[in-house]
C-alpha cells in the first residue's frame, strides 16, 4: 500500500516547495483511517460492557470479553499518544485539554455517582480524586497528555514507561487517587503511541499484514477460551496490583511485561484490519468521546435495575439481541445530533477563564495532537485519540 494511502495526518507533511498550503476544510484535513478505527473501538467497548452480566454462564461470550478487554483500551491509549506528539504546552493546546478533559471528566465524575447513589437509592459521596468507573480514563489522558514533552525527552522511553508499568504492578500501596495504578499500566501504550510516525501505520495496512492479523485475533480468541478458566479478568483492567489479586508480587512483573506484548499484538491486529478509506461510519469516529461517557449510564442502569434477570437473557439469542443492541447504541451516541445537544460539556467555550490564546494572524496552525483529546470535529481540523 503506497504511503498516501494513510489519508492526510494533519501536521505530517509539509509543502514540496515551501509554498504556504492550499485550505482544507476540517473533515478533510482528518485522517479517515482513524475516526474509522476509534468508531470500531467504541463499539467494542459499549458491546464488552453489554457482556459483564452475561459472561458468568456463558464461556464464549467470558472469552469475548476477555479477548476485547485485552485490545481496545490498548488500542485507544495507543492512538492517544500519538496525537500528543505535538503537545508542548502552548497556552492553546492547555486551554483544549482543560475544555476536552478536565471539565468532562468533572461533570460526568459527579453526575455518574449522583446517578448511581439515585439508581441504588444510596447516599451521594463524590470525590474528583477518585475516578469512578469510564472516567478514569479522561484522568488517564489528562496526565499522560501533560508529560508528553518529557517522555520526548528521555532516552528509551518505552522501556522506561514498561518498567515504571512493571513497578506499578507490585505496589499494593497506590490507592485510588486519580486512578494511578490504570495511569502508570497503561502508560507504555501511551508511550509506544507518542513515539509512532504515519509510516508505521501505513506498514500496518500493507496487504500481508491484513492478511496475518486474521489468524492473529482467531489465535486471541482460542487463547482467551482457554484463559477463561483459568486467570483472573481483572488483571486486563489493570487497576490493581498482584498482591490485590491474590497474587505474589513477581506475577505483576510478568503478567505486566505478558499482557503488554500480547495487547500490542492484537491492537495491531485490529489496527491493520481498520478501513483507511472513508466509509458510512468514518463521521461518527467524531463522536467517540459522547459514546464513552454517556453509555455508562445505561450500561450501569441495566446493572442497578436488573434488566439481565431474565431467562432470555441466558440464551444464545439473548446474548445475540443484547449484544446488537449495545452497538446501536453506540452508534446513536456518536450521531451529530448527540454532539450537538452535549457539546456544552464536552466541548465547552472557556474563554471566560483563560487569557486570549488566539494565534496572532499569519502564525501556522499546530500540528495534529496538540490540542484537544476528544475525537470530536475541530473548526481547525484537528484529530485525537477519543
Amino acid at each position: 500500500m503506497p504511503p498516501t494511502s494513510l489519508g492526510t495526518v494533519p501536521g505530517a507533511t509539509t509543502p514540496a516547495d515551501g509554498a504556504a498550503p492550499a485550505a482544507k476544510s476540517p473533515a478533510a484535513a482528518r485522517d479517515p483511517f482513524f475516526d474509522n478505527a476509534k468508531f470500531l473501538a467504541i463499539v467494542l467497548v459499549v458491546v464488552g460492557h453489554s457482556w459483564e452480566a452475561l459472561r458468568d454462564d456463558n464461556r464464549v461470550l467470558a472469552a469475548g470479553y476477555l479477548l476485547l478487554y485485552a485490545f481496545h483500551m490498548p488500542a485507544f491509549t495507543l492512538i492517544s499518544g500519538y496525537f500528543s506528539r505535538s503537545f508542548r504546552h502552548e497556552p492553546r493546546q492547555l486551554k483544549r485539554l482543560v475544555g476536552s478533559v478536565l471539565v468532562p471528566y468533572a461533570v460526568f465524575e459527579i453526575a455518574l455517582n449522583v446517578f448511581r447513589a439515585w439508581a441504588e437509592g444510596e447516599e451521594l459521596k463524590i470525590s474528583l480524586l477518585h475516578p469512578w468507573y469510564l472516567t478514569w480514563f479522561l484522568m488517564a489522558l489528562f496526565i499522560w497528555r501533560l508529560t508528553a514533552p518529557l517522555w520526548q525527552q528521555v532516552r528509551h522511553p518505552f522501556l522506561l514507561s514498561t518498567a515504571i508499568a512493571a513497578l506499578a504492578s507490585i505496589d499494593p500501596w497506590i490507592g485510588p487517587d486519580l486512578g494511578l495504578q490504570r495511569v502508570l499500566q497503561f502508560l507504555p501504550f501511551f508511550v509506544l503511541g507518542l513515539k509512532m510516525r504515519p509510516e508505521h501505520f501505513t506498514r500496518l495496512r500493507e496487504r500481508r499484514v491484513r492478511i496475518a492479523a486474521v489468524p492473529v485475533l482467531a489465535g486471541g480468541a482460542l487463547v482467551a477460551y482457554w484463559a477463561v478458566l483459568r486467570m483472573n479478568p481483572d488483571w486486563f483492567y489493570r487497576r490493581d496490583a498482584a498482591q490485590d489479586l491474590n497474587a505474589p508480587w513477581w506475577a505483576g512483573v510478568s503478567m505486566t511485561v505478558g499482557m503488554l506484548v500480547c495487547s500490542l499484538v492484537l491492537s495491531f491486529a485490529f489496527l491493520a484490519l481498520v478501513p483507511g478509506r472513508r466509509t458510512w461510519f468514518t463521521a461518527l469516529g467524531a463522536g467517540t468521546l459522547y459514546a464513552y461517557l454517556l453509555h455508562g449510564f445505561l450500561a450501569k442502569g441495566a446493572h442497578f435495575w436488573g434488566w439481565y434477570d431474565n431467562a432470555f437473557s441466558g440464551t444464545v439469542l439473548g446474548a445475540v439481541t443484547i449484544s446488537t443492541l449495545a452497538a446501536v447504541l453506540a452508534v446513536v451516541l456518536t450521531t451529530a445530533p448527540i454532539r450537538r445537544v452535549f457539546r456544552c460539556v464536552m466541548e465547552p467555550k472557556l474563554d471566560w477563564l483563560f487569557h486570549d490564546t488566539a494565534r496572532p494572524s499569519g502564525a501556522p496552525n499546530t500540528p495534529s495532537g496538540g490540542g484537544s483529546s476528544t475525537s470530536t470535529g475541530r473548526r481547525d481540523g484537528e484529530q485525537s485519540a477519543i
